[in-house]
């Protein structure tokens, strides 16, 4: 199977190998460690706008929504502590993909997973019995470390275990994990909020327990990939789990291109230094500014709050959770869109054309809302007009789902060289749940004093993303991770930052312009 050509260059690499059913059974397990996060960004939208939740954990939002008629609609559900709520989870998950680094380099990438597992079990347990808000938000900083170890550990497993061809599809597994996982969660949410006595709240918060146990169990059954054993020392495992997972027994091309990159990191002492020298700025920049738009997006608005969100605009309870519903499905769809076409496509013409369809929408769906709501939230949504809104923010979410939302994952997975790729991964994820919790924070706030505004608020970051996409992100597919420095190099504006000696590739080496062959 082609490793992909790096045409710029004149370099071309050809890994012989297959798509295995074992690579593939693996990169499913692996990728189970999507649905806890993906339940989590489900399940706390939903329990947040029922009516039960509310009357006990935030009497004043519940007051606020249902008895001050003085309240602008918009502003219902303002509250700073129903909001910390939501986004206690992504701090937690900060914090904890730094840790979580440290376990992925030492200790393989299937112990991260199973950390992160069992730290989620526990948060599920808290939250599920939970008598007062101190419980829920301990629960939910537990639910945040297993999200942090998890996020950090996945996505780089299935770009070192995928072949280079299919990199793209098996990555994508993550994200349509987390589709999924929101998915499973708006339904539950659904068939909860009509269990009698106001406990549906409860069955919801702890049947997070169950993607929990899906990782924790599954990982236990993982096997290192061959990047983390040569990383860890263990040669002749790697050797033999290279042959495995490829299908062939002619794999000495790219276990030495693997080595060669594991002894070239082994002179890296401190990787958190070395991700900021000048030949890693664009992998830096990456690793910061794409988790940074993906959350600029504004689809934790829809998926967080979806609920809340429906019922501001005028949508009942039940229609509101079934509106997430649908969102939901469309977004499990949508994702599996990507999965297909990615490694066919590109990541560059994905991420363009999903921005456009989002921007569309974006300025759609706040029109809509501008001219039947104005600025004081009062109206009567016919259901004619509320199907358009659900129907633009439903395409909305299906943009997202094809591009930002899985590669925003995949690309800073895979762009990474060895030596810097833990502190790139954690880099990525810390950013990535920074900006959820300023926007799961700010959210409910912000629609408060920006109303319908939001939405062209977020368009605009939408416009920025696209326009930074084209100028400055090269396409990366078929690339092997090892020689994804040549697509750097090769590019108008990076391959400023990045002189000949930088480059270390396989049995190549690029040095006083020229190439030549020899051993790294």
């Amino acid at each position: 199977m082609a490793g992909g050509a790096i045409v710029s260059t004149g370099v071309t690499k050809d890994y012989p190998g297959k798509l295995t059913a074992f690579v593939f059974f693996t990169c499913v397990v692996a990728a189970t460690g999507g649905l806890i996060f993906g339940y989590d960004i489900g399940i706390s939208g939903g329990v947040t706008s029922m009516d039960s939740f509310l009357k006990k954990f935030f009497p004043t939002v519940y007051r606020q929504e249902k008895e001050d008629q003085s309240t602008n609609q918009y502003c219902k559900f303002d509250s700073q502590v129903l909001q910390l709520f939501t986004s206690s989870l992504y701090v937690a998950a900060l914090i904890a993909s730094f840790f979580a680094s440290a376990v992925t380099r030492m200790f393989g990438r299937k112990w991260s997973m199973f950390g992160g597992g069992i730290t989620f079990l526990i948060g599920a347990a808290l939250n599920g019995l939970a008598k007062n808000v101190l419980m829920l938000i301990l629960g939910r900083i537990l639910l945040g470390i297993g999200v942090g170890f998890a996020n950090q550990s996945v996505p780089v497993y299935l770009s070192e275990m995928a072949p280079a061809r299919l990199r793209g599809m098996l990555n994508i597994g993550f994200q349509l994990m987390i589709t999924i996982g929101i998915f499973a969660a708006n339904l539950i949410n659904y068939g909860t909020s009509k269990i009698k006595g106001g406990w549906g709240w409860r069955v919801s918060l702890a049947l997070a327990a169950v993607p929990a146990g899906i990782i924790t169990l599954g990982s236990l059954f993982l096997p290192d990939t061959p990047n983390s054993l040569i990383e860890r020392g263990y040669d002749e495992k790697a050797k033999n789990m290279l042959r495995r997972i490829r299908g062939v027994d002619d794999i000495h091309e790219e276990y030495n291109d693997l080595v060669a990159a594991s002894e070239e990191s082994k002179l890296v002492v401190h990787p958190w230094r070395n991700i900021i020298q000048r030949k890693y700025r664009a992998q830096l920049t990456m690793a910061i500014l794409i988790p940074f738009f993906q959350q600029l997006t504004g689809i934790n608005v829809i998926m967080f709050y979806a609920p809340v969100l429906f019922k501001t605009i005028g949508f009942a309870t039940d229609a509101s959770l079934m509106s997430s519903v649908i969102t939901g499905l469309v977004n499990v769809f949508a994702t599996l869109v990507s999965v297909f076409t990615v490694d066919k496509l590109g990541r560059r013409k994905l991420f363009l054309q999903g921005g456009s369809q989002m921007l569309v929408c974006q300025i759609i769906v706040g029109t809509l809302i501008a001219i039947k709501f104005g600025t004081n939230g009062e109206a009567n949504l016919s259901k004619t007009y509320a199907a358009f809104v659900v129907l633009f923010i439903c395409i909305y979410v299906a943009g997202f789902a094809w591009s930002w939302g899985p590669l925003g994952w995949l690309v800073p997975s895979e762009i990474f060289p060895l030596e810097i790729r833990s502190a790139g991964q954690s880099i990525n994820v810390s950013v990535n749940m920074l900006f959820t919790f300023i926007i799961a924070q700010a959210f409910l706030t912000m629609l408060c004093h920006m109303k319908f505004g939001l939405f062209y608020f977020f368009g605009g970051w939408v416009v920025i993303m696209t326009i930074f996409v084209a100028l400055f992100l090269p396409e990366t597919k078929n690339v092997p991770i090892e020689e994804m420095i040549l697509v750097w190099k090769a590019h108008w504006f990076w391959g400023k930052f990045i002189a000949d000696e930088d480059i270390h590739v396989g049995n190549i080496e690029m040095g006083h312009g020229k190439s030549k062959a020899g051993s790294v």
